[in-house]
């Protein structure tokens, strides 16, 4: 299982906050859509045991599992809509219980440590910040668990909370990527056995 954890620092966190035709100015939500679009889905399908969980403002996490997804098209709008009904159901999460949404897709009144400490006992918690070491130089590790921030650097307590929990700190290159794009290596990497095998 590959998953890819995205702190979306203004992600929105209600319904009425989601323009299908503003999805740059509902927080930047058009990087959310493309991270998840990047992590779940190949050139002409959707990939096995990736999951995507896109961490709204500290409060809710909406996750996307690749195994259970149906009807969800790569296009930002398609992906900000499922996002925008997650959000609509988040009086159907309770504590840590999700919400359905609909198939592959859930939510979690659930910050970034709560959701850490979730995912992390499933995997190598792997945080992908431009000070790591080179990705090239690590070996890949078994049921990685990516985090990474959005257009915002790690706070100081998100990045406490990372030195807490994550066993490794790489980066994908020597310049700085979008978000997605960051995912889009991070496959590669995986898919290739750390470019070793093609």
């Amino acid at each position: 299982m590959r998953q890819f954890v995205v702190v979306g620092h203004d992600a929105p966190t209600t319904p009425d906050d989601v323009s299908l035709s503003d999805l740059p100015g509902a927080g930047r939500l058009d990087l959310l859509c493309r991270c998840v679009a990047t992590g779940v889905f190949l050139s002409h399908g959707i990939r096995e045991s990736v999951r995507v969980h896109l961490v709204h403002d500290d409060a809710l996490t909406v996750t996307f599992d690749a195994d259970r997804l149906r009807h969800l098209h790569p296009d930002e709008r398609n992906v900000a809509a499922r996002i925008r009904d997650a959000l609509a159901a988040r009086e159907d999460a309770i504590g840590h219980m999700p919400a359905d949404v609909s198939p592959g897709v859930e939510l979690r009144r659930m910050g970034l440590a709560a959701t850490l400490d979730r995912v992390a006992a499933a995997g190598t918690l792997v945080e992908l910040h431009e000070d790591g070491e080179p990705l090239v130089d690590a070996a890949p590790p078994v049921d990685p668990v990516f985090v990474l921030s959005d257009h915002h650097d790690f706070t100081d307590a998100e990045a406490d909370l990372l030195a807490e929990h994550a066993e490794r700190r790489v980066r994908v290159g020597p310049e700085l990527l979008h978000a997605d794009h960051t995912i889009s290596v991070a496959h590669n990497w995986l898919d290739t056995d750390g470019y070793a095998s093609y």
